[in-house]
């Protein structure tokens, strides 16, 4: 696709695939710049995983520290999913890039309202929508952080009133693709295996959570309000849908294991500083012995 004019390509679009159209216009203008082999076709993908990682270690330490958001970053990278999307010729790479930068930018602004951060967390929320639909799937889990959070009614208002122009944005391709909808005919109830790491995450991220976190300030986003709503939402809420349509395959929301890594990454953080009491260096054992088994267990298919 990515090798078709501009003027091939839009009719193919009208037809099929409208939800990949940005990521192929991209890739268009990428190959007209370097070759067009597998290295450039896999290259942008692997750029961007490295920026959803350094994405994830600024929001964990936006939200818990320097140490956490060093190893949120780290077991971001060590995910399989992660990395087996790194080098794949596909646009969830770049879908989870920039839901990551515009959950950081929704933690920035949060911590300090202005209208350039606000309209920076709109672009780049509007961007991974427009990048796939299915990124509108985190807008709910931005919106319970803000409320769970306990934002000032403001900093909760002005969020409505982004979330919503981005979603209004998104409306126009959405109902046009919705024409394309038997594309995703070759899907059926989702994958088990798919579901059983989804699941694993989930236990692993809860069990992660009950580690202490510093407390955030009374304006700030904090940790468990933004990592488990990332971690459980956008994937449940795609499972609920496919019960009208089959339509969940992991990789849509692939974004969702930054959840997983934030909590990790707090988790970490927690385990590994000196011990205190005896009964702290006893749970902070278990708390290792969970954490080195969760990671090599979560595998994608």
């Amino acid at each position: 696709m990515a090798h078709r004019t501009l003027a091939e390509l839009w009719p193919t679009l009208q037809t099929v695939d409208a939800v990949h159209g940005l990521y192929y216009v991209l890739m268009r203008g990428w190959f007209l710049v370097f070759d067009g082999g597998v290295v450039a076709l896999r290259l942008p993908s692997v750029v961007a995983m490295a920026a959803a990682a350094a994405g994830v270690a600024l929001l964990g330490r936006q939200l818990a520290g320097r140490r956490a958001g060093l190893f949120a970053g780290l077991v971001f990278v060590l995910l399989p999913m992660v990395q087996q999307y790194a080098q794949e010729g596909r646009s969830y790479a770049m879908v989870c890039a920039l839901v990551v930068w515009s959950t950081y930018l929704l933690a920035r602004v949060a911590a300090r309202p202005s209208r350039r951060l606000w309209a920076g967390y709109g672009a780049l929320s509007l961007a991974a929508c427009l990048m796939h639909e299915f990124a509108v799937l985190a807008l709910p889990a931005h919106g319970a952080a803000v409320v769970l959070s306990g934002l000032p009614r403001a900093v909760r208002r002005a969020w409505c009133g982004v979330a919503g122009a981005v979603v209004v944005a998104l409306v126009p391709m959405a109902l046009f693709s919705m024409g394309q909808s038997e594309q995703l005919s070759w899907l059926q109830w989702p994958n088990p295996v798919q579901l059983g790491t989804f699941i694993a995450l989930v236990l692993g991220g809860l069990l992660c959570s009950r580690a202490p976190v510093a407390r955030a300030g009374v304006q700030r986003l904090r940790l468990r309000p933004v990592a488990l709503p990332l971690l459980v939402l956008p994937t449940a809420l795609l499972v609920l849908l496919s019960q009208l349509k089959p339509m969940y395959v992991d990789r849509y929301v692939l974004y969702y294991v930054a959840g997983f890594a934030l909590l990790a990454g707090a988790a970490l953080d927690w385990v590994l500083r000196p011990a205190g009491r005896r009964g702290q260096t006893r749970r902070r054992l278990v708390y290792r012995s969970v954490a080195l088994a969760v990671v090599p267990t979560t595998r994608s298919r």
